[in-house]
């Protein structure tokens, strides 16, 4: 019986094949955004009128009125959003959060310890941790998913990561120096 000269062809090729799939998706994730939505929404509401409104438009990002004063750093719990305040009392930047399962109670807070890395309470590789508040067994922090997961908000273990992307993680890194204070918010 003859023997085929096609196997060797057809390893090369097939080992070429997933070499460029394995290239094509570590391509991907490298190019891939670090900051990932738990869930796509509408952009479009509708006004008192009935027309169409973004909801951009509809949610604001100013600075809350009663939210301290000095330098700060604002959450705001029901905005799910995050100020950066200098000393003019002025936002420097300001970014959605994700929150997971355990919420601080709206009050002042200072920051009490920071992490250039490490793994969450939910066991997500996180980075630029900023930690303000510890209650009955929960930490209270800012952090920063390496892998631009949020957390889950329904989770049954009570978890107080406050994730943001990773640009806005490296921000608030910056700003909230050890004893800045917090202010949570409803």
């Amino acid at each position: 019986m003859p023997r085929s000269s096609t196997g060797p062809a057809v390893a090369v090729l097939t080992a070429a094949a997933l070499g460029v799939v394995g290239f094509l998706g570590y391509q991907a994730k490298a190019t891939a955004p670090d900051h990932r939505t738990q869930e796509r929404r509408s952009s479009q509401a509708t006004d008192s009128k009935g027309k169409t409104k973004d909801k951009a438009e509809k949610k604001s990002t100013a600075l809350p009125k009663g939210s301290g004063t000095g330098v700060r750093v604002v959450y705001s719990l029901s905005g799910s959003r995050v100020w950066l305040v200098g000393a003019d009392g002025k936002a420097t930047r300001s970014f959605a959060v994700g929150a997971s399962s355990a919420s601080p109670d709206p009050g002042t807070y200072q920051v009490t310890s920071r992490n250039p890395s490490g793994v969450g309470s939910d066991g997500v590789q996180v980075e630029h941790v900023v930690v303000f508040h510890q209650d009955e067994g929960v930490t209270f922090g800012f952090s920063a998913a390496m892998d631009g997961a949020m957390p889950d908000p329904r989770a049954k273990k009570k978890t107080g990561a406050v994730r943001e992307s990773r640009a806005d993680g490296a921000a608030l890194w910056e700003f909230a120096q050890p004893n800045t204070k917090v202010v949570v918010i409803a």
